[in-house]
């Protein structure tokens, strides 16, 4: 029997994958243990069990880059999740250790090492970060979503994969018309889809609110998912045009509609969601958010606009410039087009299964 221990998190865009690496896994040794290991006090804590795993969670937390004395207690608990990854492994007993990324997966594979169990890296981004590059070192391979990724990685250990994408997402066929009924469109008008994230993304939302008088005049129409923190305010803000071309929710729980029905779309530059995108062929226009360590957003944006996949407006600029990038690339079908095509081509399909025979011969 196969024993696999995956760990990382924190974000949608680290647990997704990991889901997906362990969900093509079991398809292919039904019988193997896998066991996550997360922070304790992060998102993967809910979506780990809900898609039928079991995880240990860890204390451990980012450090904080504006006030250095509250690290001390940031380095106690990696201290307290260093001797708890320890335990975990030597309980286990995993024939290999997965890393995606995220806090946790620094003492894990740390651990792992320590212990003679072979490692193996997932990087989302094409810029790496500064956990997977520490951890590069003693990795047998590290499995990537962007070429060129020498600069980061020792390149005989670089297989480039792609990022595991949900399965629901790629399943499109006959949901165009059931996505025009269940958000209640025109179909008729071309469909922008907007998205804020699950928290929201501060600058995409309030370009919106900036561009409705505009968006009101025109002839498109919108899916706009705000994230919790900001779905009051632009309901409110809603109140004063017509709502009969604009969408709002707080969240989307059917994500495959929403992309079905999608002409085009904005969004943040996470690699987990570049990667769907490109695998659905969906013109996109990117706003990286620079909230993020080493501006690794806007990286993978460039890594789409120099190939003319993309459309990038800056952070800075979107409130001013959002909604007319927007309405001008709607308008143009040849755009569109070429948008398409384009994105399609950086696609890296079934990444999940190849990352899974990269682990079974590294168990080997």
């Amino acid at each position: 029997m196969k024993k696999i221990i995956i760990s990382g998190g924190g974000t949608g865009g680290h647990i997704f994958p990991a889901i997906s690496i362990a969900n093509a896994f079991k398809e292919r040794f039904p019988d193997a243990e896998i066991l996550f290991v997360g922070a304790e006090d992060r998102m993967e804590m809910e979506k780990v069990p809900a898609a039928g795993y079991k995880i240990v969670g860890l204390p451990v937390a980012g450090f904080n880059r504006k006030a250095f004395w509250k690290n001390i207690a940031v380095l106690r608990k990696l201290l307290r999740s260093m001797r708890m990854a320890k335990q975990t492994i030597k309980n286990f007993q995993p024939d290999v250790a997965v890393g995606v990324g995220g806090y946790a997966s620094g003492p894990t594979l740390r651990a792992a090492e320590k212990a003679g169990i072979p490692t193996i890296l997932q990087e989302q981004n094409s810029y790496a970060g500064v956990t997977n590059k520490l951890l590069s070192k003693k990795a047998a391979k590290i499995c990537v979503a962007y070429p060129d990724m020498e600069a980061f990685f020792p390149k005989e250990k670089i297989v480039l994969t792609g990022n595991p994408v949900r399965r629901d997402l790629l399943e499109m066929d006959g949901k165009k018309v059931e996505a025009i009924q269940y958000f209640k469109l025109n179909p008729a008008k071309k469909t922008i889809l907007v998205l804020g994230g699950s928290l929201g993304a501060r600058t995409i939302n309030q370009s919106i609110i900036h561009g409705l008088q505009q968006i009101a005049a025109s002839d498109v129409q919108l899916i706009w998912q705000t994230g919790k923190f900001y779905y009051q305010d632009a309901v409110k803000e809603m109140s004063a045009y017509s709502h009969e071309n604009v969408h709002v929710t707080e969240f989307i729980s059917r994500m495959d509609l929403a992309y079905a029905v999608a002409d085009l779309i904005i969004s943040r530059a996470g690699a987990g969601s570049i990667s769907e995108f490109c695998l659905l062929k969906k013109p996109v226009i990117l706003v990286p958010s620079p909230n993020v360590a080493e501006d690794h957003q806007t990286k993978n944006a460039m890594a789409l606009v120099k190939h003319d996949a993309a459309i990038l407006v800056r952070d800075a600029d979107a409130e001013e410039q959002l909604i007319g990038v927007v309405l001008q690339t709607a308008g143009d079908d040849v755009r569109l087009s070429q948008l398409s095509a384009h994105i399609y081509e950086l696609a890296l399909p079934d990444a999940a299964n190849k990352i899974v025979d990269e682990i079974v011969k590294v168990i080997k």
